[in-house]
């Protein structure tokens, strides 16, 4: 490596720990800005996502470190702190920031959590032009200090937000964040399986990471590392609500969860079964026979103990 690729990955680093601690402040409201230096170059995210790495560690460190009873008797005995290498004094002073900036973050969170049982939709209206619909079977963390902030634990969720370039909204599900820029957008998520579709405005997905912007009509699927996008009508975005879902070249897994949610009915894939379904039918119809859905889908459904099975006819 040359002392100029040198000197341009320290410059890459440096730019990296000042967007780290800006991004880290509640009134960060450059996200623009922000998206568009991490689209610059892909060293940016992958400097980025090595900066937030160390500050989390500094500030897990930090927090865990038992505090010393009394002043050292000799100042200058005291031991060197170990510290990254490759870290210059910006850097390291940009990362006890963060380190800082998280740990107070996470401390002040006020969360409390909101269920819906399998078959039941609740809206919540966070703060004026926001809100958040429910689907069945969803577990939703959220802040009483921040009407701006989510956890998706489990379900299905339609997020109704308005735009405040100064307070974006975040959602948190699993390993993925996401950051809405003026946005309608639903979220799905079972165990490491997340689904993403946008019906107006944009989402950013996991900005120090895969640094993808979702605009209307997009459908992300993320599961075991693996991002998927694709497209969706904007219509069928969080039409849940109204009554009907859509499947389009969706495995058996991902219908049987969804049935299950809206009808508060016990749906499951038959092992072994893989097929991709395709269709729209209506909620309530199945609530009074799931065994309809055989006919609509192309579906074999037959009733084993408290479940119903599906899988190829």
């Amino acid at each position: 490596m040359t002392g100029k690729d040198t000197m341009r990955d320290d410059a890459i680093r440096d730019s990296a720990a000042r967007w780290a601690v800006l991004t880290g402040d509640p009134g960060f409201e450059d996200w623009d800005g922000f998206m568009q230096w991490l689209e610059a170059d892909p060293a940016h995210a992958r400097a980025y996502d090595a900066v937030s790495a160390a500050a989390a560690e500094a500030a897990e460190l930090a927090a865990q470190a038992p505090q010393p009873a009394s002043p050292a008797a000799n100042d200058d005995e005291i031991p060197a702190a170990p510290r990254r290498l490759w870290l210059g004094g910006a850097v390291a002073a940009s990362l006890a920031v963060i380190g800082s900036i998280w740990v107070w973050q996470a401390s002040s969170r006020d969360l409390y959590t909101v269920e819906t049982a399998p078959g039941q939709m609740r809206t919540l209206d966070l703060e004026a032009g926001t809100r958040v619909d429910l689907a069945g079977g969803t577990v939703i963390q959220l802040d009483h200090k921040d009407a701006r902030y989510a956890v998706l634990d489990k379900g299905q969720a339609l997020f109704t937000v308005r735009h405040d370039a100064a307070r974006p909204f975040h959602v948190e599900a699993g390993d993925a964040t996401l950051i809405d820029l003026g946005t309608v957008f639903d979220v799905s998520r079972e165990g490491a399986h997340l689904s993403v579709g946008v019906a107006e405005g944009a989402v950013g997905y996991n900005p120090g990471a895969e640094n993808l912007r979702l605009a209307p009509g997009d459908r992300l699927v993320a599961e075991a590392g693996a991002v998927t996008l694709g497209k969706v009508a904007p219509s069928q975005v969080g039409e849940w609500r109204e009554g009907r879902l859509t499947f389009n070249a969706a495995p058996l897994r991902e219908v049987a969860d969804r049935l299950s949610r809206a009808t508060g009915i016990a749906f499951a894939a038959r092992p072994g079964a893989d097929m991709a379904i395709s269709g729209s039918i209506l909620v309530t119809p199945v609530r009074d026979d799931p065994q309809m859905i055989g006919a609509l889908l192309g579906l074999d459904v037959r009733r084993e103990g408290d479940r119903w099975m599906i899988g190829k006819p």
